[in-house]
């Protein structure tokens, strides 16, 4: 039996219903209004506070107090009632304005809107749409990029390298592999100004280019360590001859799972004929359009802004040499990421992203 003192229960309406959910699921919502949606759905299926209040990790008095908000007042009871002050000079009809313009339109000739054009045509003051904008969490002036994967394996095939990642097979090794392709050997035109007190490193915004490089590496997931190579093109000899380093770098006979991107490169004849003759390597191919997944990946980005983009070399000889210094600094004390994001979570994570 439910503990607590007995509760008026709420009988919802159709109609009150479908709003209730349309708070709760719209992305402009307030979190806190949503939550209130929320915590009165679950009241109106016969819970009691204390239930309600365990199932949302809220405290038991907040759904005692919007369930009795709700009985006497309705749905306009959710709302959060008015402070003492200055009387509002902009109508909820002109922040619903706002806001609905923000989301379903654009200014004529431009991509998104600002405050001024915003201003102007709600014939409101900046600040006001500022602040209607922040109240709303709208951002118009940023934008995120993303890229869903096509493949029709996508699921399979998150499940099988994350669980290669959470539960690695014993006595196996597990290598994360591809290439950082035109890895430019950049070399300012001026001098670069140290940093001092007051200012950071400054560099000339142009260069010379002394040609590219394609760094070929191995991330080890139990250790940390990397296998690096660099050669001057990413063709499939040059993955074969990677392949052979790592093949003398892990002699024997131990199970070695490989976690590769779908590169033409990585399954041309040839390479399929060599991992043919070599049964104890197992290929893992990550979803098309989703690199993020292999770990060697976020690898690249750490030697990239701590080694390579605030470089400054003036051949590609150099470009390599501060290659392999990183990566033999890196090896001297390698950590391991630690990967925690289960399969289920990535999944949820895509499904909110998305509603």
């Amino acid at each position: 039996m439910p503990k607590g003192r007995p509760v008026k229960p709420i009988r919802l309406s159709k109609e009150q219903e479908e709003k209730l959910r349309l708070i709760e699921r719209r992305p402009s919502s307030q979190q806190s209004l949503a939550l209130r949606a929320k915590v009165i759905l679950e009241c109106a299926q016969g819970k009691s506070n204390l239930e309600v209040a365990k199932e949302l990790g809220v405290c038991q008095h907040m759904v005692g107090k919007w369930r009795r908000r709700f009985i006497e007042q309705s749905l306009e009871g959710l709302v959060d009632a008015p402070r003492s002050g200055a009387p509002r000079e902009i109508s909820d009809e002109k922040v619903e304005e706002v806001v609905t313009k923000t989301l379903e339109t654009t200014p004529v000739a431009r991509t998104h809107w600002s405050s001024w054009l915003m201003a102007k045509e709600a014939g409101i003051s900046q600040d006001s749409v500022r602040r209607i904008w922040q109240a709303f969490g709208l951002k118009p002036h940023l934008v995120k990029s993303f890229k869903l994967s096509t493949d029709p394996m996508f699921v399979e095939k998150v499940r099988d390298i994350v669980g290669l990642y959470l539960y690695p097979p014993q006595k196996a090794i597990v290598l994360c592999v591809d290439e950082k392709s035109q890895t430019q050997a950049l070399e300012r035109t001026q001098p670069i100004l140290p940093m001092k007190p007051g200012y950071p490193e400054r560099q000339s915004h142009d260069y010379y280019r002394h040609g590219v490089v394609s760094l070929f590496s191995a991330y080890e997931v139990a250790t940390g360590r990397v296998i690096g190579k660099c050669h001057s093109r990413h063709r499939e000899e040059e993955f074969l001859k990677f392949m052979q380093l790592i093949d003398t770098k892990f002699p024997g006979s131990a199970p070695i799972h490989l976690v590769l991107d779908n590169l033409a490169t990585h399954k041309t004849p040839r390479v399929r004929n060599w991992f043919a003759r070599r049964p104890r390597y197992v290929l893992h191919f990550t979803p098309t359009g989703s690199s993020w997944i292999n770990q060697v990946e976020r690898w690249f980005a750490k030697i990239t802004t701590q080694a390579i983009r605030r470089g400054n070399f003036r051949s590609v000889k150099h470009l390599i040499q501060a290659i392999d210094d990183y990566i033999a600094q890196h090896n001297q004390d390698p950590k391991p990421f630690q990967w925690t994001a289960t399969a289920e979570s990535i999944f949820a994570n895509l499904e909110a992203a998305l509603t």
